[in-house]
């Protein structure tokens, strides 16, 4: 069997430009495939964005799925997990068991899109995933993540809605591992989504945040506890979230 490309297609701007890149290099070369692991927990506008770069990519775009869940909440009530030291079930469970079910170690060289920011990210996966033949086409071109932003308003492509209304990833809503910044915003944009969330913490008896000083010591704080003026997401950071949750 020949070599096999395979483009970790996320809905976000990042793996857009990776991918397209990638496409660039390989396209003469071996068989490019774009896969998309779909959580059914993101904004419904990620399928439009993803249709207009399949377009633009001129080739379509594989969409995977779990077999043993539906989207984040079955993992939670399934699993009565949320999230811990190990990272967040959800992503484990919809993206990372996904990939490697999917992935053929032999003969596949595997594209992600960690940008020119994300060098550590990228060193620390390859050291800890050696079995994967991976590339970063972002971070071998210096290429940011304002750079892609850029190049997708450029061919016309509108930006997913999760990045208009002012988030730093497109990922789920109403992810578990967001900080107190993150749950508020969440809670003023997808009420419904933080309601749920603060209910299905209750039944589980797992609060997401912390709050206190060192000094005074830390205490988990309940979503239905947390004021609404606690955090100030603009200064958190970026949530991580993807093919290899609990690597990283």
């Amino acid at each position: 069997m020949n070599k096999r490309i395979v483009s970790w297609f996320s809905c976000g701007v990042t793996s857009a430009i990776a991918t397209k890149r990638t496409i660039e290099k390989y396209q003469d070369k071996y068989p490019i495939v774009i896969a998309y692991c779909n959580t059914h927990s993101e904004h419904p506008d990620n399928m439009r964005f993803a249709s207009e770069c399949a377009e633009w990519f001129d080739i379509p775009i594989t969409v995977l799925s779990s077999e043993g869940y539906y989207d984040i909440w079955d993992v939670f009530e399934k699993t009565r997990w949320l999230n811990g030291i190990e990272g967040a079930r959800c992503s484990q469970e919809l993206k990372k068991k996904v990939r490697q079910n999917f992935e053929d170690l032999e003969h596949d060289i595997q594209i992600f899109g960690f940008d020119i920011d994300e060098e550590k990210r990228a060193k620390k996966f390859k050291k800890n995933n050696p079995e994967v033949t991976a590339e970063f086409p972002l971070i071998d071109l210096s290429i940011s993540k304002s750079d892609c932003i850029v190049e997708i308003q450029s061919v016309g492509i509108e930006l997913p809605i999760m990045y208009k209304l002012g988030y730093k990833n497109n990922n789920c809503i109403g992810c578990v591992k967001g900080a107190k910044g993150y749950w508020n915003k969440i809670r003023k944009d997808f009420p419904d989504t933080f309601d749920r969330m603060a209910k299905k913490e209750r039944e589980l008896n797992h609060a997401l945040n912390i709050t206190g000083t060192k000094k005074r010591g830390y205490k988990h704080i309940f979503l239905d506890e947390l004021p609404e003026n606690a955090g100030r997401y603009k200064s958190e950071l970026p949530i991580q979230c993807g093919l290899f949750c609990g690597e990283l």
